[in-house]
């Protein structure tokens, strides 16, 4: 450990415990580092003329891009369909990759593979980001996961390549499964998957990737034991051998699978309402808004694909998406926002409130005080990062162009771009392509982040606090 350092001695207060031992912080510090570093290094790579398709790429456009695919966010300020080549594509295959899973995951399983060791600080690390729990086994988990993960991927792409033989390649199927599942929202297409707006089959296969990658990398492992105990538990009964019961899902699983499930037909319906109508002039059948409808409300929580013009949409639909995009997916997972477990708890505060009780209930299950004030906290910073994020896009974007008229953006164009950011979802009303130089740097700031987690950032600026050992007398403050 550090504190058994003799240099630890000359460290600050604030490196020490009450105990004097130093601070474990290398777990919160080292993925933003390792974020940061990759998000660097991919930028260069992107700067190359070697991933070039034709004309260079300035370089904040190519840091640009490789922030948002290191965040696996998918807003991009270059078309990237015909700006990068195959190099520059597979660059950023393996910067989506990356960040997917996160770049210490991949770290802790190299050095488990080789050394069947791993230090307590990549255990502490890994589980703070894909489980929220450090008491497991790191290394077990770590190499079952990169299976199920790659495996899942594969089978997308086998079947885009037979559901699309005519319209998607190999490659391109391999980039849109990686895309779908890291929930990056990249397509090598310049129109991103309007092509495919009606496509029962790609629709279906972009949705089930974007779904499993946002659901969580603990609830991917539990379901996929569960399903393994159930056909070992088939096979044993059709031999006549006694089997274990199958152990059902935990409470945090089936809860994020019912608050997904919950939230992509609720905001598909509010979208179809929204559309149909309302934006008359756009659809003409119900039938043609069904699916784009269901696939918007998928991918707006997570993702960034779409199927239909963005900036055509209503100002209700995209109110309506910039929920969804807070809200997000489940914890541990590729997506952004608040989380799924985070809306439960709001919903059972207000639920709470509204019956005078002093507990929040989620489910059956009691929320408990600690819990209950990290969620507070993360919605609070999470909406004073917007709205700053908001009033310096205001400043910088306010006078520029709209793409599809005369008029400038307004707010709550900006309002939507600085949402998908940090949610790292990646959707934009066309404002993307148009950001000035400081504009850039702002969503890429943004994008950061929300990968990272607000919960994250907090956590690691607490752990340079020193402790206070006293209380300060409370008072009576008038409220509402």
């Amino acid at each position: 450990m550090v504190g058994s350092s003799p240099k630890s001695s000359n460290r600050p207060s604030f490196w020490k415990t009450r105990s004097g031992k130093a601070r474990l912080i290398w777990p919160f510090v080292l993925p933003a580092a390792l974020f940061l570093a990759a998000i660097v290094v991919g930028a260069f790579l992107l700067s190359l003329n070697w991933t070039h398709a034709d004309a260079p790429v300035a370089f904040v456009d190519a840091l640009f891009i490789s922030t948002s695919c290191v965040c696996v966010t998918g807003l991009g300020t270059v078309d990237i369909s015909t700006v990068f080549n195959t190099n520059g594509h597979l660059v950023m295959m393996v910067l989506m990759q990356l960040g997917g899973l996160g770049i210490t995951t991949y770290g802790s399983l190299f050095l488990y593979l080789f050394t069947r060791r791993v230090f307590l600080s990549d255990r502490l690390a890994v589980g703070q980001a894909l489980l929220h729990d450090q008491s497991f086994h790191l290394g077990r988990f770590l190499t079952r996961i990169v299976v199920v993960v790659f495996s899942i991927e594969l089978a997308g792409m086998i079947a885009l390549c037979l559901l699309a033989p005519d319209h998607i390649d190999v490659f391109s199927a391999a980039f849109l499964a990686i895309s779908a599942f890291c929930n990056c929202g990249f397509a090598l297409w310049t129109s991103n998957l309007e092509a495919f707006r009606l496509d029962i089959g790609v629709n279906t296969v972009v949705m089930v990737l974007i779904t499993v990658g946002g659901i969580g990398f603990a609830v991917i492992d539990e379901v996929q034991r569960c399903i393994v105990a159930g056909a070992k538990k088939n096979v044993s009964r059709l031999r006549g051998i006694p089997s274990r019961p199958v152990q059902p899902l935990s409470f945090s699983s089936r809860m994020a699978l019912s608050t997904s499930a919950f939230l992509v037909f609720g905001g598909a319906f509010c979208i179809f309402l929204a559309e149909y109508f309302v934006n008359t002039e756009a659809f003409f059948h119900p039938g043609d808004v069904i699916l784009p409808s269901l696939f918007q409300s998928v991918t707006c929580r997570t993702a960034g694909f779409n199927t239909v013009g963005i900036g055509q949409l209503t100002d209700l639909t995209l109110l309506v998406m910039i929920g969804l995009m807070f809200i997000g997916g489940s914890a541990g997972s590729c997506a952004g926002g608040i989380k799924t477990s985070g809306f439960r708890v709001l919903v059972g505060f207000c639920a709470a409130s509204f019956r005078g009780r002093s507990q929040v209930l989620v489910g059956n299950r009691a929320v408990s005080r600690s819990d209950l004030s990290k969620v507070f906290t993360l919605v609070i910073f999470s909406l004073l990062t917007l709205i700053a994020g908001v009033f310096i896009l205001t400043l910088t974007e306010g006078g520029v162009t709209h793409v599809h008229g005369k008029t400038p953006f307004q707010v709550l164009d900006i309002a939507f771009e600085a949402v998908s950011a940090f949610a790292t979802v990646g959707l934009t009303t066309g404002l993307t392509p148009e950001l000035s130089t400081p504009g850039k740097l702002v969503v890429s700031a943004l994008m950061y982040i929300g990968r990272l987690g607000p919960i994250w950032l907090i956590t690691m600026m607490q752990k340079f606090q020193p402790e206070v050992l006293y209380r300060v007398p409370e008072g009576v403050i008038p409220i509402g």
